[in-house]
Parts: structure tokens; C-alpha cells; sequence
């Protein structure tokens, strides 16, 4: 037993002291919360890199100037691409007109007519090919006329397109044709005919076709037909009629293969007689 009082209290004291601290502990350790796992912060260092870098949704590639991938631009399909050097590859072709026989353009076309309006304006150039050139000069030519009124068909195929008297035939009234022999397939790609310029006239059911043969039965194709009432037989025409001028009228064929061109008219507004002065077919050859 300690006797020494002083001894006593230091060591009441101090145990009172280790109490306090020990109640002291208890309460704060049932303060403080339960720990959490944060899933993130378990995460490699490398893979939170990853993923941060990698843009979700293509706005965020669009912020961070990255262009999506379906907005590169890209080639023109080939399809448009063959078109575009076909195009460059076609020159105008070469017209030589006639001299103007009359001035002015029509106004008023006579009833029933459905022709087109007068632009008032030279015809574009057309475009063709390089070295197309008008194979009908010369050719063979026949008529469904055997005897013409005026002049020899030779004279459709002589080059002379003037209005003059002497450059033109004159087939007789109703239905009539003429065709020429080009003597071997060609690649047509545009057909210009003059029936006659010395005046404005309007020549009905105006139809133009080619064959492989000369009785037109085999690879017929009709390339103008502006016979609204089919009143030839030849079918229903969509094309327009047409003022004769100096220019004649040229007819895009497109580049169809044929050996023989046939020709249609029926009157015209000036009377009921066929006309023709020239006829040019500008050909390349079979590909």
C-alpha cells in the first residue's frame, strides 16, 4: 500500500486522464463513415487514359476537330467520272450554211400547226465527236417519186443547200419519201436536212428513220416524227414542226448504228408538194 498521499493523487489522475482518452476514441471512431469503393480509382491509369481520349458521339469528334469518317470527302463515281471525259472529248461540228434567203423570224403559224417558236437566235454549236463528218455527200439516193417534178434526186446529196432554183427537187402531193444508202453501218450522230428555205414554210408530218436494210424492215428506229395525228401511218409523233430557215434542221441521233436514212414528209403550208434541197448525216466510224 502507498502511503505517501501526493504519490496517491498523481496516480488517481492519471488514470482518470486514460479514461477521458479512451471514451474520447470510442466516439469518434462511430462518427466516421463507412469506407467506399470507388470503382474508378481501381482502374489502371493507363485505361482511364483510354478512355477519356476516345470520343463517344460524333459531336465530341466534331469539337475536338476530328472529321467524322462519313463526311470525308470522296471520288465522284465512275459513271460520272466517264460522262464528264465523254463530254470532253466532243468538238462542235463543223456546218457550212447556206446564205439567208429571207430576214426575219415567223410570228403567227397557221391553224392546227404545232410548231415550235423562233428563238430569234443562231442554233448552238453541236458537239460530236472528232472527225465526224457528213458521209451522205454522194451517196446513193432514191425517192418514192420516180419522177420528180423539179431536178433529180442527186441533187438531195450534191452539197448545194442554197435556194436557188436548180438546188432542190419537188416530189408530188401526199405522203413522200426519200432515202439514202450510206453504203456501209455507220455511227450517226446528227442529221440535218434542208426541204426548202427560199421562203417560211412549215412541212407536215416530217419523220426520219434508219434501218439496217433498204426495205426498212430489219433495226428500224425512228429518230423525229412530228406527226401529232399519225395521220402518215408512221405512229404517233411527239416533235415539234418547224419553220424552214437557212439553218435547216438538225436532228441529235444520238450515235446510232445504221446503213440506211430515210426521210418523210407530207405538204407543206405552202402547198401540197414535197421539197428537199439537202440532207447531210454526220457519221463517225463503227466502234
Amino acid at each position: 500500500m502507498i502511503n505517501n498521499p501526493r504519490l496517491t493523487r498523481c496516480v488517481a489522475l492519471a488514470g482518470m486522464l486514460l479514461a477521458m482518452s479512451f471514451c474520447l476514441g470510442c466516439e469518434r471512431k462511430q462518427e466516421q463513415p463507412a469506407e467506399t469503393t470507388d470503382v474508378s480509382d481501381t482502374a489502371p491509369p493507363t485505361a482511364k487514359a483510354e478512355v477519356a481520349a476516345e470520343p463517344t458521339t460524333k459531336e465530341q469528334a466534331t469539337a475536338s476537330g476530328d472529321k467524322p469518317a462519313e463526311e470525308q470527302p470522296s471520288s465522284p463515281p465512275d459513271s460520272e467520272q466517264s460522262d464528264a471525259s465523254k463530254t470532253a472529248e466532243l468538238v462542235p461540228l463543223e456546218i457550212k450554211l447556206p446564205t439567208p434567203a429571207f430576214k426575219g423570224t415567223p410570228k403567227n403559224a397557221p391553224p392546227g400547226t404545232t410548231v415550235e417558236k423562233p428563238s430569234g437566235k443562231l442554233r448552238p454549236p453541236f458537239l460530236a465527236p472528232p472527225g465526224a463528218t457528213n458521209v451522205a455527200l454522194d451517196k446513193p439516193v432514191t425517192s418514192s417519186d420516180s419522177e420528180p417534178i423539179i431536178g433529180e434526186v442527186e441533187l438531195i446529196v450534191d452539197g448545194d443547200k442554197e435556194a436557188n432554183d436548180g438546188s432542190y427537187i419537188e416530189l408530188g402531193p401526199g405522203l413522200q419519201h426519200i432515202q439514202i444508202d450510206l453504203e456501209e453501218p455507220c455511227q450517226i450522230h446528227a442529221i440535218l436536212v434542208w426541204h426548202y428555205h427560199g421562203n417560211a414554210r412549215i412541212y407536215h408530218d416530217v419523220v426520219v428513220q434508219v434501218a439496217d436494210d433498204e426495205d426498212f424492215i430489219t433495226n428500224v428506229q425512228t429518230l423525229f416524227n412530228n406527226d401529232h395525228d399519225n395521220s402518215s401511218g408512221l405512229g404517233l409523233g411527239e416533235d415539234l414542226e418547224y419553220w424552214e430557215t437557212y439553218e435547216g434542221k438538225l436532228i441529235d441521233t444520238k450515235g446510232v448504228t445504221a446503213r440506211y436514212v430515210r426521210l418523210y414528209s407530207r405538204g407543206s403550208t405552202a402547198d401540197d408538194q414535197n421539197h428537199y434541197t439537202e440532207v447531210e448525216v454526220y457519221t463517225s466510224p463503227v466502234q
